[in-house]
């Protein structure tokens, strides 16, 4: 019991004097029990009198800001706000003791806390650990709100001072302007300030987290840590870095009067599009597509090169828009009549590949005793195939439509399009299959039951889109254009923004209905590609340079996906899962299209199953989702990663292959 009380007041001790004296009284007591062991008894005796003596001063202290609050408060010379403000000064110092109080005796509980637990046990000392982590956030939170109230009492301080000084003088015709135009920024401070800060703090699920703030000095380009102080002074943008390592930056700043800019992401992006250059005619000179040089630009500047990109997730936002812009423009060359010749086509074969491949994903699965949920998972993402990339395939080479036939495009793309539908359905019914994962849902029926549930759901939504198409094509698309048409004339601005706001509208409704982003993209340009070829042509010239920008910048993207090192470390696995991947989607999607194709028409099945054997690139977000949820590893997702990179890399000469073996062919049967 001595050693317990003395352990207690020693560590009360330790809040009152300096640490190496602690440590020199520590040291005296575990020597002995002679005059060490006196002494210590009389150290203790006498940090405990101080801590005593402490708490009744505190006492006082508080008994007396009682006092002078009241007083405060029947003082009438005072005005009101100045009487609030003086009191409001007396009880953020009165609060400040009572924290440093609470403080003290929190620290002595939590060391009874770990005195009685078990050395051995891990969870015992974790469950003491994160209390006394909760504790730390919610004295940072009480300790940010006095210091920014504080802060808030020196600036009505100071500008006491100032008032008092100004009625001493006389003000000049200046002085009183400068004086009205303070007020007024004052005003405009308070009104656009938003407290997100106060706002959020007691939200469910809000954590106050510990973070680095770290500062790029202009000088010698090196980063450094720096008080709070300079940090409010200054202009620039600082980073900040959690604890599991994750990078942010400033987003909305708390003063919006001032422009600010992200100067990282603008250097990342300078370097993306510089590197770009070299790379894509480097790879064109060699008879590969430049796209492959996007990519290995990527690499080069990622994480597994140089390094060199901090603003990763602004840089993969910013490809998004390539990728939007890339199924619109794919929407123009798809007209609805092309649409409606082989959307049955595309409906049958893109769902039955779906089902192969989760079939064939299962029975692999029971080989290797995998749980179910992870085993559909993976088959999904790998049945995706991506439609930029086939996109741009499909920019140069034939694809006429001759004698009623079926173009091989024209199947592709429907089958593509009808994947971003599958998408749409996968990202909705995705929360069950993690609840499934986690054992929250009750039984497999119920799960089973809200899966057909959100299937009907984005049947419906998509039935609600192809009813708004309609009464866009026959109602408003044609108005619409005849205005931007008469409004463009010499001025280019005004139509390409409204092609962009028509396709940012489709975008949003389909996203709204809870479809897909990239299908109101594509259905975009479909409805303006219904009012002729001059209507197309004009929009493709204006959106075509835009579309091909922002699809530099996705490609570079993925490339920041690719770890050369991890794909060296496992080379063998990655090859043969990736040439089995893309040989198994090959020959499903030839067995699939040989059953479903008029007998005139098979022979493109070979062209449109070259098209869909490798895997879409949101297999990155499909499986970045699925990893934070639990239902993949992180051995599993770097698989999956690694393998649709693969699968991406190897599409262009798969593609250039059967181009070389089949168009000819193609070509002669549609001119005979």
């Amino acid at each position: 019991m001595w050693a317990l009380c003395a352990l207690l007041c020693l560590t009360l001790a330790g809040a009152l004097q300096p640490g190496d004296q602690v440590a020199q009284h520590v040291i005296k007591l575990h020597r002995g029990r002679g005059a060490a062991a006196a002494h210590g008894h009389q150290w203790v005796a006498e940090n405990c009198r101080r801590l005593s003596g402490l708490l009744r001063q505190k006492s006082t202290a508080v008994r007396k800001l009682e006092s002078a609050a009241v007083a405060v408060r029947r003082d009438r010379s005072l005005s009101d706000a100045e009487r609030l403000f003086q009191v409001h000064t007396l009880e953020v110092f009165q609060k400040e003791l009572n924290e440093s109080e609470r403080s003290v005796f929190q620290a002595v509980l939590g060391l009874q806390r770990v005195l009685k637990g078990d050395s051995r046990d891990v969870v015992n000392m974790k469950e003491s650990s994160r209390q006394r982590l909760e504790a730390l956030r919610e004295a940072a939170i009480k300790e940010e709100e006095e210091y920014v109230e504080l802060v808030a009492a020196e600036k009505h301080q100071q500008e006491a001072l100032k008032v008092a000084q100004d009625r001493n003088k006389t003000l000049s015709m200046l002085d009183e302007i400068l004086e009205d135009v303070r007020k007024a920024a004052d005003r405009l401070e308070e009104e656009i300030e938003d407290h997100v800060f106060d706002n959020n703090k007691q939200m469910k699920g809000v954590n106050v987290e510990a973070v680095l703030r770290v500062e790029e000095d202009e000088e010698d380009n090196k980063r450094k840590n720096v008080s709070r102080q300079v940090v409010e002074s200054d202009l620039g943008l600082s980073m900040l870095i959690d604890s599991q390592n994750n990078q942010y930056v400033l987003t909305k700043p708390r003063d919006s009067t001032i422009p600010r800019a992200d100067h990282h992401f603008i250097k990342d992006l300078v370097s993306v599009v510089m590197l770009s250059l070299p790379c894509g005619w480097l790879c064109t000179l060699i008879g590969l597509p430049p796209m492959f040089g996007y990519i290995v630009c990527g690499v080069l500047l990622g994480p597994s090169g140089l390094n060199s990109i901090q603003s990763m997730v602004q840089v993969e936002t910013l490809g998004e828009l390539g990728v939007f812009f890339t199924l619109f423009v794919v929407g123009l060359e798809f007209s609805p009549e092309r649409l409606h010749k082989v959307w049955k086509i595309s409906v049958q074969g893109s769902s039955c590949l779906s089902l192969l491949m989760v079939g064939a994903g299962l029975v692999w699965g029971q080989m290797f005793r995998l749980h179910p949920i992870q085993t559909v998972f993976i088959s999904s993402c790998l049945s995706l195939s991506s439609t930029p990339l086939v996109s741009r395939f499909l920019s140069v080479g034939n694809r006429g439509d001759k004698d009623g036939e079926l173009d091989y495009s024209s199947v592709l793309l429907g089958m593509l399009v009808m994947q971003d539908v599958q998408l749409g359905l996968f990202i909705a019914i995705m929360p069950t299959l993690i609840q499934v994962g986690n054992g929250d849902v009750d039984s497999a029926l119920i799960g089973g039951l809200r899966a057909l549930v959100l299937l009907a759901q984005v049947l419906v939504s998509f039935a609600v889109v192809l009813l708004l198409c309609w009464l866009l094509r026959s109602h408003l698309i044609g108005p619409f254009y005849r205005k931007l048409h008469t409004e463009s004339k010499g001025n280019k601005e005004i139509l390409v923004l409204g092609t962009t706001a028509f396709v940012f509208l489709m975008l949003t409704v389909t996203d709204f209905l809870h479809v897909s982003m990239e299908l109101g993209c594509f259905l975009a340009g479909a409805l303006l590609s219904s009012q002729g070829h001059m209507v197309t042509g004009e929009i493709m010239s204006c959106v075509e340079p835009i579309r091909d920008f922002l699809a530099i910048i996705f490609f570079a993207s993925i490339g920041l996906h690719v770890f050369p090192t991890f794909v060296l470390y496992e080379l063998t696995i990655l090859l043969v899962l990736t040439l089995s991947l893309v040989i198994m989607k090959f020959v499903m999607a030839v067995l699939v299209l040989s059953a479903i194709l008029p007998l005139g028409s098979r022979h493109i099945r070979w062209l449109v199953s070259a098209g869909l054997a490798q895997v879409s690139e949101f297999s990155f977000v499909l499986g970045s989702r699925a990893r934070r949820a639990g239902i993949i590893s992180r051995e599993v997702y770097l698989l999956v990663l690694s393998v649709t990179t693969l699968s991406l890399l190897l599409a262009p000469v798969l593609w250039r292959a059967a181009t070389l073996r089949y168009v000819p062919r193609i070509e002669r049967k549609t001119s005979t």
